[in-house]
């Protein structure tokens, strides 16, 4: 079956459209940055622990993680602009609803219904820009869309804390009512798609929640609880192996199985799997092996893995670029591989030396980061139908997420088993062979030649 597409917006449609998806993706990632650094402040302004407070950003991401296949299975049911829509109106709505929380319970539920909104959002956003461009610049707009990612994930930390300067907590959420507004305004823009109409299966929707709503809260309790997050960690492989027999089952599966049988498709996605788990297991391990074996100072520190996050926004556009005219194996293998080198190099720099080489590493880890992003999450599109561009949506975010959490419960383990001075070394040397095993899954996958919008890879 060959993926059906239009050939994209024109003028100023086009550009608004754009901005629609662009927008709703900063709202999204930049909400989730932002508050991390405010949770001291806001755990003494709610006069709770700060174990407590970390359900802040706990409740968010479990939504998000929850709501990415079902709000793509739904955006295929009902048409991915009405779905996407919805939930730009609903993170609007919740974030006001943060802003007007007066205690921890009340922030909690608005933060998850926050995370629900961004879910529709991060599941569709791609899907959409698929019909907002012609097939040849769908490397481009991924490339965009990576680097408003990338710019929101390192502006998060530094635009909260001059919010906090000058303004009480509240207001990191209110200042999303505005934007989210102008972003409404703008999805008027996005062509609207028919939906298929089929129904979704309630069932093993709620089997979907309970398997990664266990796995994040699960993960986060690691270190802390190990009895109660051993439960959870059990629920949730029980949850994921009754949910995985009854969607095999079916036609157009909730996870959807029907994609994963293509090998272009499957091995993108056990690729970012595989990246996103050393990159997280890298970002966690790098402050500690930065200040406690190598003696930078926390400012140092922050200053040293900034050139990360820009070197991935300078990458993406290039990727995408790049991933219309080279095959996207090759750019994703070279990515992996770079990334490979420059985590293996930080995890060797001797303790006395200066701050060049780490500089360096840091570059390299970005670019090699941003080469492979781009062109993997463009595989996955192109690897499949446009009518199941919701779906693809779904599984490129459950990869990523998936990646994360399996990197933060490695680095959990690590520093409860490994001696604290060698844990960060170690870490650092996982997320390289984890990188190195993203470039090989690259290397090894068949894919579409890079101008076109085939149909989905022959199944093995």
């Amino acid at each position: 079956m060959t993926a059906s597409v239009g050939p994209g917006l024109v003028g100023r449609e086009r550009t608004m459209a754009i901005a629609a998806v662009l927008g709703a993706m900063v709202l999204a990632v930049l909400d989730a940055a932002i508050v991390n650094v405010a949770l001291p402040t806001m755990a003494r302004s709610l006069q709770v622990t700060p174990a407590a407070a970390v359900g802040i950003v706990t409740a968010y991401q479990a939504a998000l993680v929850m709501g990415l296949l079902p709000c793509a299975a739904l955006g295929d049911k009902l048409g991915h602009r009405r779905v996407f829509t919805a939930g730009v109106v609903l993170f609007t709505l919740a974030s006001g609803g943060c802003a007007e929380s007066g205690s921890l319970p009340a922030l909690l539920a608005a933060r998850f219904v926050q995370g629900l909104g961004a879910a529709a959002v991060m599941a569709l956003g791609i899907a959409l820009l698929r019909r907002v461009v012609p097939p040849r610049e769908l490397g481009a707009a991924i490339g965009w869309n990576a680097l408003a990612v990338a710019l929101s994930s390192a502006a998060g930390p530094a635009l909260g804390a001059a919010v906090l300067s000058f303004a009480d907590w509240p207001w990191l959420f209110a200042l999303n009512l505005p934007f989210g507004v102008a972003v409404l305004f703008a999805t008027r823009a996005l062509p609207d798609s028919p939906g298929t109409g089929r129904s979704l299966d309630r069932f093993s929707v709620t089997l979907h929640a309970v398997a990664f709503a266990s796995l994040v809260v699960g993960a986060e309790m690691l270190a802390t609880t190990p009895d109660r997050a051993g439960g959870l960690l059990l629920m949730a492989v029980v949850s994921g192996t009754v949910l995985i027999r009854r969607e095999l089952k079916r036609d157009v599966p909730l996870v959807p199985f029907d994609l994963l049988r293509a090998v272009s498709f499957r091995r993108s996605v056990l690729a970012s799997v595989c990246c996103f788990a050393g990159v997280t297991l890298a970002l966690l391990a790098l402050p500690f092996h930065l200040q406690h074996q190598l003696g930078r100072s926390a400012l140092a520190t922050g200053l040293l893995m900034m050139p990360w996050p820009l070197t991935v926004a300078v990458a993406a556009p290039l990727a995408g670029h790049l991933a219309s005219r080279v095959p996207t194996a090759w750019l994703c293998g070279a990515g992996a591989s770079l990334l490979c080198g420059g985590l293996a190099i930080a995890s060797l720099l001797p303790v006395h030396g200066g701050a060049g080489p780490l500089v360096w590493t840091t570059v390299a880890c970005g670019l090699g980061f941003g080469l492979f992003q781009v062109p993997n999450n463009r595989n996955m599109f192109l690897s499949t139908p446009a009518e199941r561009s919701g779906a693809a949506g779904g599984m490129q975010g459950t990869a990523r997420l998936v990646g994360q959490t399996i990197g933060g419960i490695g680095m959990s383990l690590l520093f409860a088993l490994a001696p604290t001075g060698s844990a960060p070394r170690i870490g650092l040397g996982l997320a390289a062979g984890l990188a190195l095993a993203a470039a090989a899954i690259s290397l090894a996958r068949t894919e579409p030649t890079p101008a076109s919008d085939p149909s989905p890879c022959t199944p093995p």
